[in-house]
């Protein structure tokens, strides 16, 4: 009798274990709590992820999903300046302006924060740049003066190919220099050698040197992300217009070096690459150029899910970037806009990686904790929402269609192809004529509100693909 009530004891304790177990592996069901900062820059300090924005915006998270907001706009009483129009006096006049544009803070050598901040009226060559200091990430900040001005060289500027000197972002190389790109239209991205002691350009460089773009090439937002993986430094860039009608895109070039030459994954050098003489804003001459990563989209519910809400993001760009050596994982950081909201904005956080070709493939749905893991044919085969980005600037909103990854290795439905499984979760897939190398990974959808099968890959033709089971 004894022996019998043991063993039901420990066949109900086994029971119970292993329910428990069950639900511990059961995800997480996320919640977000969401801020408005345009042209997010980002700076992790401590445990917490801080982001700063144009119009002196700024936020902060410490998991990457519920966001604090700090501040929406220069006045009144902003933490940061809280007596902006005394305290950076010099640029607002300067620029014939009352706000400020995309800003960048960093922590140097003498372990204070740097705020690196710009101006610019917007219709006349009337841009300066300069840089503030604080103890603290969330100031206030003191002025240390502007180093930058466009018409500098004798007062002469010529917007076809000088910078508009705004868009900051500095950054530390592998070698421990200090360098600072910037740049927004105009005469294209330039690159600055910095003083890592006084935050200062290095003396007698003038505007730097040319990355790229030139005669008013609509090409902007420039960010510089070193791989240890790979050896390369990204730059991520923002091509196309910024409101809800200008085609934002992010795309990605890289080099060996942060001051270049960089290339696209098509193999163009892109020193040459910017508008044409004569006219402002010609898309088509350089929307061929560049590895675009993300653009309009929209995933789009079939008739039988007409209860599920339609996902996607209208001209989302102007992208920060961060490698988190805590959580060993590579994130991106944008504004975006959404459909029929106008230009209202939020912030969103991806995860990003490197495929096999070392160039980075974003996530499809925004970040929520997810990490790699390995998966298995059965997991990953079935039907997806696929979306091309595509190479053009364009409003046109690149909406969902379906395929099916069979089995047997075919894909079929409206593209027709090949896809393998490599390894823990690389996807090699061939649609047509491209081959497109990229990681499955499990993400939450908070518009089928359930985790889902993902996979987002990347081509040498320079245009990539998200999908969602």
């Amino acid at each position: 009798m004894l022996k019998r009530i043991i063993a039901v004891f420990l066949i109900t304790l086994l029971a119970l274990t292993a329910t428990a177990c069950v639900k511990e592996k059961e995800p997480v069901i996320p919640t977000y709590d969401n801020v408005e900062v345009h042209d997010p820059s980002v700076i992790k300090v401590e445990d917490t992820y801080y982001i700063f924005g144009s119009h002196l915006a700024a936020a902060k998270s410490e998991d990457l999903m519920h966001w604090e907001q700090i501040s929406t706009l220069p006045r009144p009483n902003n933490p940061m300046f809280p007596d902006v129009d005394v305290t950076l006096a010099a640029t607002l006049e300067y620029c014939e302006t009352d706000t400020f544009w995309a800003p960048d803070v960093v922590q140097l050598d003498d372990g204070r924060y740097y705020f690196y901040y710009c101006a610019c009226r917007g219709d006349s060559p009337l841009s300066a740049l300069g840089v503030a200091v604080s103890d603290h990430v969330e100031g206030p900040y003191e002025d240390l003066g502007i180093f930058l001005k466009s018409g500098m060289n004798d007062g002469v500027y010529n917007a076809n190919y000088d910078p508009n000197v705004v868009d900051p972002h500095v950054f530390f190389d592998e070698t421990g220099k200090l360098w600072m790109v910037y740049g927004s239209y105009s005469g294209g991205i330039f690159i600055l050698e910095m003083d890592s002691e006084t935050g200062f350009p290095v003396d007698g460089q003038g505007y730097g040197t040319k990355l790229l773009g030139a005669y008013h090439a609509r090409i902007e937002g420039a960010y510089i992300q070193y791989a240890k993986d790979t050896g390369y430094y990204y730059m991520f860039l923002s091509f196309g217009g910024l409101d809800a009608n200008g085609g934002y895109n992010i795309r990605v070039v890289r080099s060996k070096n942060p001051d270049g030459p960089y290339y696209d994954s098509q193999g163009n050098e892109m020193a040459d690459v910017g508008g044409t003489p004569g006219k402002i804003f010609d898309d088509p001459a350089y929307e061929p150029y560049g590895h675009k990563l993300m653009g309009n989209f929209e995933f789009t519910t079939s008739e039988d899910e007409k209860k599920l809400m339609n996902y996607g993001y209208i001209s989302p760009g102007h992208n920060s970037t961060l490698y988190d050596e805590t959580l060993d994982k590579y994130l991106i950081f944008f504004h975006t806009r959404f459909k029929k909201t106008g230009n209202a904005h939020q912030v969103r956080v991806h995860q990003f990686f490197l495929n096999n070709e070392g160039w980075p493939v974003i996530a499809p749905y925004r970040y929520s904790g997810e990490t790699l893991a390995t998966v298995t044919q059965e997991e990953v085969s079935g039907t997806y929402r696929l979306v091309d980005h595509g190479m053009d600037i364009t409003t046109q909103v690149k909406k969902s269609v379906l395929v099916d990854l069979n089995k047997d290795g075919s894909v079929s439905g409206e593209h027709m192809g090949s896809w393998t499984l490599e390894g823990d979760n690389t996807i090699t897939i061939t649609l047509e004529d491209a081959e497109y190398s990229g990681v499955f990974i499990k993400q939450y959808s908070e518009f089928d509100n359930q985790w889902l099968m993902t996979f987002t890959a990347g081509s040498n033709k320079g245009n990539s693909l998200w999908a969602s089971k």
